[in-house]
């Protein structure tokens, strides 16, 4: 196995290397925490995205595009006086060690459903410490978060509260009622856009809410439904292409029959 500190020094040492301003590369060195942070976020769904789909070999070369952009963002602090890496990960052990006071303390916890109400407590604790007055259960959710994660989140937290259905059906039936809202708002003589967005925002809201009352993660559900719709779309292609013709040379209909014999084809296959 390599050597953890020889390897991470390492790439500390190339950090500052590539942020140095003589010698060093002329992107990375004017790069900020606002240029940086949208390539975090990228870099966080390819580590996903290798997980998905079971390439370890990617996973190892995506965790680590991850890991250089903490130490991107540690290397920037670090040069504006403000934290360095070390800092970081003192930080993380030190909130790990706390938020796990029936690891490495005398707590104890009935089930991991107890350990998660703990878990929100300890943190309410902390936000109390640092002087934040907010009561609301909704606090602590970050506004950073994908919006359906931010969703599911701020649902879980009312959910604590007993403020959320005991079963499926109600989630089904108020799915079903802000379905038609929306298809009123669609059909109607002059389409207003913002009510649309409000209703299809609403609709989405409570697409979260049945995928977290059915146990399902909703942006891999989606994932799942990209990457399904890639390749049937891809699949058209080539039967365009086998047939002579392009996509964009047939009908909608048409399209539509190639689409039809991609799914046969899947079906078959399963």
């Amino acid at each position: 196995m390599t050597d953890t500190h020889a390897s991470l020094d390492r790439l500390l040492a190339i950090m500052r290397r590539l942020r140095d301003p003589d010698g060093g590369c002329p992107w990375d060195s004017v790069q900020t925490f606002e240029s940086v942070a949208p390539y975090t976020l990228e870099e966080a769904h390819e580590v996903v995205d290798a997980i998905d789909r079971g390439d370890y070999d990617d996973l190892r070369d995506e965790l680590g595009d991850l890991l250089f952009q903490v130490v991107f963002h540690a290397c920037m602090a670090q040069e504006q006086n403000l934290f360095d890496f070390a800092d970081v990960a003192t930080a993380i052990g030190d909130k790990l060690v706390r938020r796990h006071p029936h690891v490495f303390a005398d707590a104890h916890y009935a089930d991991a459903d107890a350990q998660t109400r703990a878990w929100e407590d300890i943190k309410a604790a902390e936000r109390r410490g640092r002087g934040e007055a907010d009561a609301s259960a909704l606090t602590g959710v970050a506004r950073g978060l994908s919006p359906e994660r931010r969703a599911a989140k701020l649902q879980s937290r009312a959910a604590r509260t007993g403020f959320q259905w005991s079963s499926l059906p109600p989630v089904v039936a108020k799915l079903d009622e802000e379905m038609a809202e929306l298809k009123a708002e669609c059909a109607a003589s002059t389409p207003d856009a913002a009510r649309i967005e409000d209703e299809l925002g609403d609709v989405l809201f409570m697409l979260v809410n049945l995928a977290r009352h059915t146990q399902t993660d909703f942006a891999r559900a989606l994932r799942h439904a990209n990457a399904k719709f890639e390749r049937r779309f891809r699949g058209m292609e080539q039967l365009a292409a086998a047939d002579g013709t392009r996509m964009d040379d047939l009908s909608l209909a048409e399209q539509e029959a190639l689409w039809q014999r991609v799914k046969h084809a899947e079906r078959q296959d399963d």
